[in-house]
């Protein structure tokens, strides 16, 4: 099967300064890869959006590293069903491209089903009363912009609610969580925070121990990647369960991922299909991590509504229960308009909502 095969670029803005542990964001880069049968005009859309500071593929020259391989794989024959969809990307794509990969991945899944936007079948596409669960994300600035999220969070409905720390006062950032838990328990209002890697492994411990005085579910990334015997010690000893997130990104799942978990030994692992390579490696990471009795939630990398939606599909046709980070769709002024809504701390499809590509062919 042959197709057409382009990629449009569309640069998303921030509705406000998003800031994290290591700077603030104002803008993103979103590249849509498109397939087309010109003979039946189906087109399949997918997403390959390299993150800055976190994507191995985030680099100056991503343009014409994306046009290259576009242009090779046009020239072969696409899979004709969605199981042999995999084993072509592997087999094509290399590892070190994993936007790329996600973006082909999830464009030829859309196409196979049609070119309709639904990549997985999934009562989620059918029925908007059939959501996926999510947290509500805070990001970092200071404490008033911080107190106004939480409120705004918590006021829309959402029952897990997860901060950014690691970039203001550790003081600071316990008095937001002191807020919380003065008014909610435990049982009303899930906690999450993610270090983004910010703690020292001296200090880590110290204060793990200080954040479990807020009966959270979960820290993610305590400290940098690539120390892995000191998160080993960290995971063994917190008294917070621990989530590994930019410890995978970088890691060949089908050669490395294994050693890895046996070797951290975590609590959680969290799966953004942009940084990893895509929903089939996404998939194996899950294999690995079931086996081990690791727990896993999906989250997504900043990705434009055409991201979300195959991340959140994935997630539906996985049936998961735990809040999912996939609360990223409101984040810009011009995002793709889409069936995906948010309501009462759920991600919702709306079938009855068109998707609209106008921005991208302008």
């Amino acid at each position: 099967m042959k197709l057409k095969a382009y990629w449009k670029k569309h640069i998303l803005n921030f509705t406000f300064v998003a800031g994290t542990s290591r700077g603030t964001l104002t803008q993103h880069t979103a590249y849509f890869i498109i397939l087309v049968d010109e003979a039946s005009n189906t087109m399949g859309i997918g997403e390959a959006s390299p993150l800055k500071g976190l994507s191995v593929d985030y680099r100056s020259d991503f343009e014409e590293i994306l046009n290259q391989t576009i242009q090779r794989v046009q020239k072969l024959d696409f899979p004709d069903s969605p199981e042999e969809v995999e084993s072509w990307i592997l087999e094509n794509i290399s590892d070190d491209l994993p936007a790329i990969r996600f973006g082909t991945e999830t464009a030829v899944l859309d196409y196979l089903h049609g070119g309709k936007r639904r990549l997985f079948p999934a009562v989620f596409t059918e029925n908007r009363f059939d959501p996926v669960p999510i947290n509500g994300l805070v990001w970092m600035g200071d404490r008033d912009f911080m107190l106004r999220q939480i409120d705004e969070k918590i006021k829309l409905g959402f029952n897990c609610i997860k901060l950014k720390i690691g970039a203001i006062d550790f003081d600071t950032e316990l008095s937001l969580l002191t807020y919380i838990r003065e008014h909610f328990s435990k049982d009303q209002i899930t906690l999450r925070v993610d270090a983004n890697g910010a703690f020292s492994p001296d200090e880590a411990l110290q204060k793990l121990e200080k954040l479990a005085e807020y009966q959270l579910h979960s820290i993610e990334q305590p400290i940098a990647p690539g120390q892995a015997e000191a998160m080993n010690k960290l995971c063994q000893h917190s008294p917070i369960p621990i989530a590994l997130d930019e410890e995978l990104i970088g890691v060949n799942v089908h050669s490395q991922a294994a050693e890895l978990l046996d070797n951290v030994q975590p609590q959680y692992i969290i799966l953004k299909p942009t940084l990893l390579g895509g929903l089939s490696i996404s998939e194996e990471w899950i294999r690995l991590a079931e086996e081990r009795n690791i727990g896993w939630w999906m989250t997504s990398a900043l990705e434009s509504n055409v991201g979300l939606n195959a991340i959140a599909q994935f997630a539906a046709f996985k049936k998961v229960q735990m809040p999912q980070g996939l609360g990223t769709g409101q984040l810009y002024h011009n995002n793709i308009p889409s069936p995906l809504l948010i309501q009462q701390g759920a991600l919702h499809y709306s079938p009855n909502v068109s998707w609209d590509f106008s921005l991208i062919n302008t």
